[in-house]
């Protein structure tokens, strides 16, 4: 019997009873459908994220400062008052494969504008921050360098805070008053708005606001290194081309290690590479575990195939004997189960590929924690999934299959 013939046989058996095949490939359709659009949620936050590191700027290194022990115990990373706005000149004047550094420091805080209020995160900063982190303003200006030179107090809102304080109006040349740790409020001018970002994992850069990091530091929160300088939480280091930066990873290093006079780094610096792999290393998880979780109903799927085979056995016994009876070999029987079997779970992968694909593209936009959800079918999802799925309609088909194979002619034609 060729695998042609075996073909039409096992559509016409099928067909005999559609209702019963379509329960059977039920199964696989929703198992197949789960794992497409559950890793399609996976890698869409994989990329969202990916999108975000990246879109924080280009060659990016971040210097943080080290970590503090006390009593034996060791803080974590960033405890430490190390780093000041005079190391991030420093970095800018003497390391020549960078281009631009841009310190940064900042809290949450409590902004009271137009009769609203609204609690947001102050990053303090310097005029070159926008262009060192790829984040421009869409109306107004960013503040100069002449303004954190005199500490002005100047602010420029992230759209979320901007939308929020003073609606549809324009905030720019308005008053803001921003209060941090309880303290009294000050009154700040708005001379900016940001640009629109969006927000993942990873925050929303549009619920921020920017202000002078000299203003900051006498304003608001009145704080200096042990040095005397202003003391600064990170500072972003804009690095020539992504082939020098392990060199100015180096040079930084040597630099601050001289500056502060240690021998045993008082900082840490990462880069955007270090960001992106942990960020696919996390994503990556979810995204199996998802898949991992959808596939277990490819598994549920795969023992219907295999409990309406046996049924299907036992109700064809006759048919069987006869088969056998006028010469159809054991290879022959268990070729044409094991046929059914994986026309039901290939047939049954195919509608489910279509449904996945469609869910995905459904839940893509759907708010989920004030965000968005992103999703994203790749090809190897979906071959995947469909590969998987006629595996396991082979897989649990060979059991029937071989009981089926194994039946005596003389003892399936006595079957009643």
């Amino acid at each position: 019997m060729t695998l042609a013939t075996t073909l039409r046989t096992a559509i016409r058996a099928l067909s005999a009873n559609k209702l019963r095949a379509l329960l059977t490939m039920l199964g696989i359709i929703i198992g197949v459908a789960a794992v497409i659009s559950l890793m399609s949620v996976g890698r869409g936050a994989q990329a969202a994220v990916t999108d975000q590191i990246q879109g924080l700027g280009t060659n990016l290194l971040f210097v943080r400062p080290g970590s503090t022990q006390q009593g034996g115990i060791r803080a974590g990373q960033g405890s430490a008052q190390t780093l000041s706005l005079d190391d991030a000149q420093a970095i800018a004047d003497q390391v020549d494969s960078v281009v631009g550094v841009a310190p940064e420091a900042g809290g949450f805080a409590q902004l009271v504008a137009s009769g609203q209020n609204w609690s947001t995160r102050v990053t303090a900063t310097t005029e070159d921050y926008p262009d060192v982190r790829n984040f421009h303003v869409a109306d107004g200006d960013f503040f100069t360098r002449q303004q954190v030179d005199s500490r002005s107090p100047v602010v420029v809102l992230g759209s979320v805070v901007a939308q929020n304080l003073f609606g549809d109006l324009d905030p720019v040349g308005e008053s803001v008053r921003i209060s941090v740790g309880g303290r009294a409020g000050v009154s700040f001018r708005v001379i900016g708005v940001m640009e629109t970002k969006g927000g993942t994992g990873l925050g929303n850069q549009d619920d921020q606001v920017f202000v002078p990091l000299t203003a900051y530091e006498t304003r608001l929160t009145p704080t200096r290194t042990v040095r005397g300088s202003y003391q600064v939480s990170t500072i972003n280091v804009q690095v020539a081309d992504a082939k020098l930066m392990d060199e100015a990873t180096q040079d930084i290093g040597a630099l601050l290690r001289q500056r502060h006079r240690v021998t045993q780094d008082d900082f840490t610096i990462q880069s955007q590479a270090d960001f992106l792999n942990t960020a696919a290393q996390v994503t990556g998880i979810m995204t199996i575990l998802l898949g991992a979780i959808a596939g277990i109903s490819l598994v549920v799927g795969g023992i219907g195939i295999m409990n309406i085979m046996l049924v299907s056995v036992t109700e064809r016994t006759r048919e069987i004997g006869i088969r056998k009876a006028i010469g159809a070999r054991r290879r022959d029987i268990l070729l044409q189960f094991l046929v059914e079997a994986a026309v039901v779970s290939i047939f049954g992968g195919l509608i489910g590929m279509g449904i996945g694909i469609g869910l995905a593209h459904l839940l893509s936009g759907v708010p989920l924690n004030g965000q968005k959800l992103t999703t994203l079918v790749t090809p190897d999802a979906v071959l995947l999934s469909v590969t998987v799925s006629a595996a396991v309609g082979l897989f649990f088909g060979i059991y029937p299959a071989t009981r089926a194979a194994r039946l005596r002619p003389i003892e399936a034609l006595r079957y009643e």
